[in-house]
């Protein structure tokens, strides 16, 4: 693969998939995970050339960025500026670019690129804080962070039109953690006016990147609590059937590890990656309850049911019906712990190409795309596991 540019576009000529008539919302997931956004940005190039457009986009860190693009632009432009954003922060040149498929040379490439990013920041990302925190006094700005991301405030002001991100078209959802009380917050579209604050508070991951101040409140990255926004999604699924593309950059599943590089990468898959199955599985349930419930409550003459009774089977009587098609990346053999930072041309152009060969290897089963009602409410579709269903 070239390097030295992003992906091309799509061919605009592809096949678009139909999406059934009867899904009410679809909603775009993006979890957090760095440098493997890209493979999100392959994602949405996949469902953008099938005529796929979310009209709700939640995200956490890498993903809220990549979420905000999206949703503050319109289709038109929207993969131009994934493409400049992606640009922009891998345009540091990592000497000597090597093949792909040669294992040894591309992990030591792989591993110079995050080196220099640890040393020098990542162009239109974040650089150095000067004089750093450890020689800045308790209470400044440099004290708290390794590093400044006023070079991202600057490129997110350039590639998103927070108006258009505002302005309902499609409902946008960025998490956070509040560093006093600790809590998860979502910055919602519905109740509140999204700034480029949001989308900085949602990716401050410490120590590296600071903290970010909003209302007189601090604001971590919200993969410290949680690192995908699915239940926001869920829980706020009211009576639509919804139709959910999950993106997600760390894979639960994984191999038990041969030595400590293998620790620290299976330890962060995990840490990242665990509560989408633990969201699913919880929805799963809860949804097959509340059906059992309601055809119990069907059963009584309507004269014996309390007043509170009444109400809850009338708030059963519409449920929405979910499908969530998941796609996760899986990272190549010479990949590390280090793979969330490593900004290389190379990486990314791997990771988009991932995410557009995965989606629309995805888009062939149509079926999947089908949100008819099921005894448990809930359908849930992966790739990597095609015959699994909770």
């Amino acid at each position: 693969m070239n390097t030295d540019r992003p992906p091309p576009l799509a061919a605009d000529s592809q096949r678009a998939v139909r999406i059934p008539p009867h899904v009410d919302r679809l909603a775009l997931i993006l979890q957090g995970g760095g440098a493997l956004g890209a493979y999100q940005a392959g994602v949405y190039e996949g469902l953008h050339a099938a005529g796929i457009e979310p009209d709700w986009i939640a995200g956490v860190s890498i993903g809220a960025i990549n979420g905000a693009i999206i949703a503050g632009n319109p289709p038109a432009s929207r993969l131009e500026r994934l493409q400049a954003f992606w640009s922009s922060v891998t345009a540091r040149p990592v000497w000597p670019v090597v093949a792909p498929d040669d294992g040894v040379a591309r992990r030591w490439h792989n591993d110079v690129s995050s080196a220099l990013t640890v040393m020098f920041g990542q162009p239109g990302f974040f650089t150095p804080a000067r004089p750093g925190p450890l020689l800045s006094l308790p209470g400044t700005a440099a004290a708290t962070s390794f590093y400044d991301t006023s070079p991202l405030r600057t490129t997110l002001e350039e590639l998103i039109d927070f108006d258009r991100l505002n302005d309902g078209a499609a409902r946008y959802a960025c998490g956070a953690v509040d560093v006093q009380s600790g809590n998860f917050v979502y910055f919602d579209t519905t109740s509140t006016r999204i700034t480029v604050d949001h989308v900085l508070a949602s990716g401050a991951l410490p120590p590296g990147l600071p903290m970010v101040s909003i209302e007189g409140r601090a604001f971590w990255d919200g993969g410290l609590a949680s690192n995908t926004p699915l239940q926001h999604v869920l829980d706020n699924a009211g009576t639509a059937n919804t139709l959910v593309f999950q993106v997600d950059l760390f894979s639960a599943p994984g191999a038990v590890p041969t030595d400590i590089g293998s620790v620290l990468n299976r330890m962060k898959d995990i840490q990242y990656s665990s509560r989408t199955r633990l969201v699913t599985d919880y929805y799963t349930q809860h949804y097959r309850l509340t059906r059992i419930l309601k055809r119990v409550l069907d059963k009584l003459d309507p004269s014996e049911l309390t007043e509170e009774e009444a109400l809850l089977k009338t708030s059963l009587s519409d449920l929405p019906a979910i499908t969530i098609i998941h796609l996760i990346y899986r990272q190549k053999l010479y990949e590390g712990a280090n793979k969330d930072y490593d900004f290389s041309r190379a990486s990314m152009t791997e990771h988009w190409a991932s995410g557009l060969h995965d989606t629309r290897r995805t888009l062939r089963h149509g079926d999947w795309l089908n949100v008819a009602a099921t005894e448990d409410g809930v359908r849930i579709h992966d790739l990597h596991a095609p015959t699994k269903r909770r």
